[in-house]
């Protein structure tokens, strides 16, 4: 879908190399990996594109909630303690999901608001309020109202939120798909997960690997 790896940046007039990162909104190891991401972008000539790839936690972790063993529970128990020694490091609240969510349309929104130009603001603000169990990302009204938020507000709610609704039930889907294919080519199994000259680099230690391939 984007087969050039660079492009001109007309402001510094260096050539940015397109880094690729995987997240999902349901992923503390995304959320703790999307500062220093967009830190990459100041610090290095690089350019970083976001793309969705749904964490498919019964895959991962045995089934459904009920479904999960012992064995299982441990693993998400250390995963989330983890994550918070990271976040306790930073300010940040992690606080596990009580269920299992369904990350799509949430992903898709994420999806628009990249081509909209306000990725950063929504995606920052979507990890913050989901991870302090404040945001329902199957909800489509509180999707929308994130999204209208974090916008540039150059629409009145009513056309944003119709904008949205058409693009979610439209050309998102296919974005989304193109998105889920393109992972699959890229050999994605986890987020978050870095791509840079085809070498991929997945979990939260990677930004610095990337770090070290972008200087």
């Amino acid at each position: 879908m984007f087969p050039i790896r660079f492009i001109r940046s007309y402001s510094t007039g260096r050539t940015r190399e397109i880094i690729k990162f995987y997240y999902d909104f349901k992923s503390p190891f995304s959320y703790l990996a999307l500062e220093p991401a967009l830190q990459l972008e100041k610090d290095y000539p690089v350019q970083i594109r976001f793309i969705p790839w749904r964490f498919r936690a019964e895959e991962t972790f045995g089934g459904t909630v009920e479904q999960r063993d012992k064995r299982n529970w441990d693993k998400i128990r250390y995963g989330y303690s983890e994550c918070r020694r990271f976040a306790n490091e930073r300010g940040l609240i992690i606080r596990g999901p009580q269920r299992i969510f369904d990350s799509s349309m949430s992903l898709i929104a994420g999806l628009y608001a990249d081509k909209n130009q306000f990725f950063d603001p929504f995606a920052s603000r979507t990890f913050e309020l989901f991870f302090k169990r404040q945001l329902n990302i199957e909800n489509i009204d509180e999707i929308i109202k994130l999204l209208y938020e974090t916008s540039k507000k150059d629409q009145t709610p009513e056309e944003f939120s119709q904008d949205f609704q058409n693009y979610l039930n439209n050309q998102g889907q296919q974005d989304y798909l193109n998105a889920e294919k393109e992972a699959e080519q890229d050999h994605v199994f986890g987020v978050p997960m870095f791509i840079i000259r085809d070498e991929p680099f997945w979990g939260l230690t990677s930004v610095a690997s990337v770090k070290i391939f972008s200087s």
